[in-house]
């Protein structure tokens, strides 16, 4: 799928995002440390290079994980990039658009109107988005809309309580960002995502057996009460273009800034 298109993922949709979990050539390694390594490519739909995060998690399983990914109540507890996140309509019970808008301390907030889709195939989950426009989520004041092309998570099962979890993001924050901002991202706050959602995982089934513990659409279709997409709501990605876009943050200089200020770490941990 294309980024502004909406219609429901097909198998080849997942099986290009995985090819790109799995592939190693052109991929150029920018860290590599506790089983944790994060892999660059330039590629040609954007400026910025695609990046690709993967781990090992030894004490969680492949079944928690993709609950934490898709679980919107709950990212609302780990997630402290996240300013505003909600799910707008569903196409299918494996698909769904929605709005997520982020911290990106020192630079402007961004946000994302995507298409969701996801995929059990027994030994192996697969989430993938990419950029769509609705007419329920305009853009905002004091945000930049950014574009992602093709982003997404695999998460594989292993033997014992161990899984395997790559983060594969094809995206373009837009705005006019320095250089470097994208390879100290890449560098310091990526490997601390992982570490975010490390934790979010240990802690989610004691969270989830007070919050309502049996809701998970992602998993039983049946819950789902989102309502069905209206396909007039969906307008060309060039027509929702944020005026913020046009402020130039390249003056921003590295040594400005510290690592926390691009990181997703609460103060209050």
């Amino acid at each position: 799928m294309q980024s502004g298109e909406v219609k429901v993922a097909e198998d080849s949709d997942f099986k290009r995002f995985i090819e790109l979990c799995v592939e190693t050539e052109g991929w150029k390694q920018e860290f590599n440390k506790r089983n944790t390594s994060v892999h660059t490519k330039i590629n040609d739909v954007s400026d910025f290079k695609m990046f690709k995060i993967k781990t090992t998690y030894t004490d969680v399983s492949a079944e928690v994980l993709y609950d934490v990914l898709h679980d919107p109540e709950y990212r609302k507890v780990w997630d402290h990039s996240m300013v505003e996140g909600y799910e707008i309509c569903c196409i299918n019970p494996n698909n769904d658009i929605g709005y997520y808008s982020m911290k990106c301390r020192p630079f402007k907030s961004r946000d994302f109107v995507t298409q969701r889709s996801w995929l059990d195939m027994g030994a192996q989950y697969c989430i993938i988005n990419h950029s769509v426009n609705h007419q329920k989520a305009l853009p905002k004041k004091g945000y930049i809309r950014g574009v992602s092309y093709l982003t997404g998570y695999l998460v594989r099962k292993m033997e014992g309580n161990k899984c395997q979890f790559t983060y594969v993001s094809q995206s373009d924050p837009k705005g006019k960002l320095p250089a470097w901002a994208v390879n100290k991202v890449t560098q310091i706050m990526a490997p601390k995502v992982i570490t975010r959602i490390h934790k979010a995982c240990l802690s989610y089934q004691k969270w989830k057996s007070t919050h309502n513990p049996n809701f998970k659409p992602w998993l039983n279709p049946e819950q789902m009460t989102l309502p069905r997409l209206n396909m007039a709501d969906i307008k060309p990605l060039s027509e929702f273009n944020s005026r913020e876009s046009l402020d130039d943050e390249s003056c921003m200089k590295e040594s400005d800034i510290g690592e926390n200020d691009i990181s997703d770490e609460d103060s209050s941990d």
